[in-house]
This record gives C-alpha cells, structure tokens and sequence, in this order.
C-alpha cells in the first residue's frame, strides 16, 4: 500500500510541469468532444431502444412510465461515459503513455536502464484487446447494475482491471526486460490493482473523470520504473546514454 501511495502523491507532485498537464489534457478533451456529441445526436436514440427491453419495457406495462424513462436514461449516460473513457483510455496507452515514459525517465528514473522492447505495436495491441475485454465485460455486467449499490461498484471494478491490465504493462514495456515484467506482475498484481481501483475513483467525478485514464497512465509509470528500480537494487543503471 505505501507503494501506490508513493506512485499517487508522485503522480501529484508531476502535476507541478506543464507539460504534463499538456499530456493529461490531451485525451480529456477529444472524449469531452465525444461526450457532446453522443449526448446530441445518439442518447435519445438509445433511451427509446432501451425501452424496448427488460427491464424498462416491464415497467412501461407496469404503468412506471416515469421508472423506466428514469433508468433508460441512466443507463444512456453510463453508456455514452463508458465510451468516453474508454476513448480516453485508448488515446492515453497509446498517443500520452510513450510521452509521459520519455519524459520522466529523462528526468525522475534516470538510473533505470530501458533493457526491455520499445515497442508500439505490442502495446496497441495490448491497449485494443483490454478495450474490446472491458466492453464486453460492462456488456455482460449490465443486469447487475439493477441491484441497488452494484451500479456504482460493477464499474469501478471494471475501471480498476482496465487501468492496470492497459497501463502497468505499458509503463513497463520498454524499461524491464520479460523475466523482471514477469516477476514484478507477480509482486505487484494486489498493489496494481489498488493503484488502478484508486484512479477509478476519481473517474466518477463529472467531468474530472476524464482526466483520470492519462493521470492512471501517469501513475502507473511513477509506480511501474520505482518498482523496477528497487528490483535491480541500483545493479542496472544508465549513465549518460550507457548501461552498466
């Protein structure tokens, strides 16, 4: 647990550069613009198709008019917010992250020698399929989120596994080779999972949410290069350029 605090209060502190806010912003606002435009043109198209099925449909026979527009509408919104995150997500693993990574292991994690594979094909496909995994998981969670209280952890769960399952392999890709990916996975899959669960918190802010898929990036980087450091123990560092 310190160590996700310590990635969390880092995450904070990087907040300081306006860079990195430029970084953050970035896919907080492309999904802002999405938002709108769903809201606009597609919402109203899909509250009445949700009408047309159970529950909602139930309750129009029912004579719950007022319930089933109510939960159709409900259900609209958190569509059109699993989209925006999800884009913002997306556009944060694979335009911010190798941003965010150049930047601070030029700066904060200089003597953390990048020995891993610097490659942007393998952390797309990463970033699509825990995308195409998140959607049919919120797809097939959907009936849970009848149950009073479940509509708000269903998502934040599913929020948590796609912060870790896009971002901890991201951040890690081109520093750790796939004997230390492996090892530190192991180690760390309770504290990655919290660290994720933590950025999908603040996810439910409106608006603020969607801000939060580039802040996870970011924390996931800060939690991701220390864990690598304290592995090596200082045995592998990089020195103007060299590794030794």
């Amino acid at each position: 647990m310190n160590d996700v605090l310590l990635a969390l209060m880092r995450t904070l502190s990087s907040l300081r550069s306006g860079r990195i806010w430029g970084y953050v912003l970035l896919p907080a606002l492309v999904s802002l613009a999405l938002s709108i435009v769903l809201a606009i043109w597609v919402l109203g198209g899909l509250v009445e198709q949700m009408l047309l099925y159970p529950p909602m449909s139930w309750l129009i026979g029912w004579g719950a008019l007022w319930l089933a527009y109510l939960l159709a509408y409900l259900g609209g919104w958190m569509a059109i917010f699993a989209a925006a995150y999800l884009t913002a997500s997306l556009l944060a693993a694979i335009l911010v992250m190798p941003l965010l990574l150049k930047y601070l292991s030029e700066n904060e994690y200089r003597d953390v020698a990048a020995m891993g594979k610097d490659s942007f094909v393998a952390a797309a496909v990463n970033s699509v399929v825990a995308s195409l995994l998140f959607v049919a998981a919120w797809l097939l969670t959907l009936p849970l989120w009848l149950i009073p209280g479940l509509s708000l952890i269903v998502p934040m769960l599913l929020m948590a596994w796609l912060n870790r399952r896009t971002f901890a392999y991201d951040a890690l890709s081109m520093h750790a080779t796939e004997a230390e990916w492996a090892a530190l996975q192991r180690q760390g899959k309770g504290p990655m999972f919290m660290l994720g669960l933590s950025m999908a918190l603040f996810a439910h802010v409106p608006i603020l949410g969607l801000l939060v898929p580039a802040l996870a990036a970011l924390s996931f980087v800060h939690y991701g290069l220390e864990a690598l450091r304290r592995s090596r123990s200082g045995a592998v560092v990089t020195i103007e350029g060299e590794r030794v």
